[in-house]
């Protein structure tokens, strides 16, 4: 069991080190990995280590920490909603976070205001979403999702009556945010903290979450509390995309396309598919950071830019090749 999921775990870990070396190396100054090693270690030119350890790492590490926790909290609903295309977006989150951010923007606001107003709004949708779907009977995965469609499609009209009243010189940075940036993103601990924490407490549900998701009736009669188990899935989700959106603002594809990509090549073993989610999640963020920062530069695109660019034809061709 430990060789099975060492060999792929290992290659992804692999994967992630170079994205990230390349992250640090890469930009409006070429830095090589001897240079880099250096100035890890204290040593080299100052303006080089300030460059790379003030700027470029924390955005890096940023990245990997967002791309984690969107990963990880798709394949959890995935598992939820026994859809292979759930999303956590789907259900609201990102629109609740939108609308508490640009309510921040328009105040005046900033830096950790503007955090944490996206991470309350986060947390508001999801309660909404939840209560709304919760009938007499309880909810379903099928009401739930409607319930979220809905809901978001309401924060999304929402949202563009606030950009329409909105004063002209908020207007760059409010669009910039909807579509993902990480250009401010200089504290990357917490969500890398939590994406850590996150894995290890569900690691070892991993055999519940497998049952739970060919059925309730079936991981009910196999003695898994199935109730209690949808709601930690839920609130963990849920969680970990309020964290992602307050870190960089709405990024779309990544919670939908690397879990489904990761279960065509690795199976359906939940023990194996989260903590490979939090990798490859990560690794293709930063790469997509490292793209849209160089690609014009000394211009910068937002990072949702490139992850719709990428993630729309990489999920047409696996849904093409999964037929």
């Amino acid at each position: 069991m430990l060789a099975r999921l060492g060999l792929p775990l290992s290659l992804l870990i692999l994967a992630a080190l170079a994205a990230l070396l390349l992250a640090l190396g890469v930009g409006s100054a070429q830095i090589s990995p001897a240079q880099i090693w250096d100035l890890l270690q204290g040593e080299g030119d100052a303006l080089a280590r300030t460059m790379v350890m003030e700027l470029r790492l924390p955005r890096a590490l940023s990245a990997f920490a967002v791309g984690g926790l969107l990963a990880v909290a798709g394949a959890l609903m995935q598992v939820l909603l026994r859809n292979p295309l759930a999303d956590p977006y789907v259900l609201g989150l990102s629109g609740g976070a939108s609308i508490g951010a640009l309510a921040a923007m328009l105040g005046g606001l900033g830096g950790l205001a503007i955090s944490s107003s996206a991470f309350g709004g986060a947390l508001f949708s999801t309660f909404l979403v939840f209560g709304l779907a919760h009938g007499s009977g309880g909810w379903t995965p099928s009401r739930l999702l409607l319930t979220g469609v809905v809901v978001a499609a309401g924060w999304g009209a929402v949202i563009t009556l606030m950009l329409a009243l909105s004063p002209a010189e908020r207007l760059p940075g409010m669009l910039y945010w909807l579509m993902g940036d990480l250009s401010y993103a200089r504290t990357p601990w917490p969500p890398l903290l939590l994406l850590l924490a996150t894995c290890v407490v569900l690691i070892p549900l991993g055999r519940s979450l497998n049952v739970l998701a060919r059925g309730p009736q079936q991981a009910a009669a196999l003695g898994v509390a199935v109730r209690p188990l949808e709601w930690c899935i839920y609130v963990a989700a849920s969680l970990l995309t309020a964290a992602a959106v307050t870190t960089a603002g709405s990024i779309g594809f990544v919670g939908l396309v690397v879990p489904h990509m990761l279960r065509l090549l690795l199976g359906n073993d939940q023990r194996l598919i989260l903590p490979a989610c939090a990798l490859a999640g990560g690794t293709l963020l930063v790469l997509a950071d490292t793209l849209a920062r160089t690609m014009i530069a000394p211009e910068q695109l937002p990072v949702g830019v490139i992850t719709a660019l990428l993630g729309v034809p990489t999920f047409l061709f696996l849904l093409y090749r999964s037929r």
